[in-house]
């Protein structure tokens, strides 16, 4: 992802500020000059660079991952193709989600290998291969916040291992009912955009 020089464009940056920060996002504004001449502040929050995993499992109790769930009428085999997601409490807006998993990316890795280590640390499962399938901005219009979308596969277990303020409970869903369990209340945009990059490339 290529960062365009301010002089790229008629949008001159004629001053950038960093009002706050957080330890987990930066806060500020550009005052920007406009194309037909007027000057206008834009503020933004900078967040680190983050990676959200797709991972589908053949047999997910073999890996020690739980039964898949399905959302119709009856249960589906132990052994059904699964998507691996997390359950877990936001607090920003006060639901429980099923997400895919994900994670920031720490300093020196790439996309692929902080969803590699994500994966282990929140599932307990270590992926033979991890490829990045797409990376982008969210929410251009107030956030600096660059996200990459990963396919994993060939799995065998590992050692989970969560941070002292996650909370998660890992599910499994089968392959085809998992869009339908992504678009449902609460849906988040990390988990329909994996999906549906997935599902474009053929791999769901």
């Amino acid at each position: 992802m290529t960062d365009r020089s301010p002089t790229d464009h008629d949008w001159n940056v004629l001053e950038s500020a960093t009002e706050y920060e957080t330890g987990w996002y930066t806060g500020g504004y550009d005052r920007v000059k406009l194309p037909d001449g007027r000057e206008k502040q834009y503020y933004w929050a900078e967040l680190p660079a983050a990676v959200v995993i797709v991972a589908v499992v053949d047999d997910p109790p073999s890996l020690g991952l739980p039964a898949p769930e399905s959302p119709g009428e009856g249960s589906p085999p132990d052994d059904a193709r699964s998507v691996v997601m997390v359950e877990q409490f936001r607090p920003t807006i006060r639901e429980l989600c099923y997400e895919l998993p994900a994670g920031i990316v720490e300093d020196g890795e790439s996309y692929a290998e902080a969803g590699a280590r994500e994966l282990e640390e929140e599932v307990g499962i270590v992926a033979d291969s991890v490829e990045l399938l797409e990376d982008f901005w969210c929410s251009t219009g107030v956030l600096r916040h660059p996200r990459g979308i990963v396919w994993a596969e060939g799995f065998e277990p590992g050692e989970r291992k969560l941070d002292g303020s996650e909370f998660l409970n890992v599910r499994t869903v089968p392959v085809e009912d998992a869009l339908t369990v992504a678009r449902s209340d609460p849906a988040n945009d990390a988990t329909i955009e994996g999906l549906l990059l997935a599902d474009a490339d053929g791999l769901l």
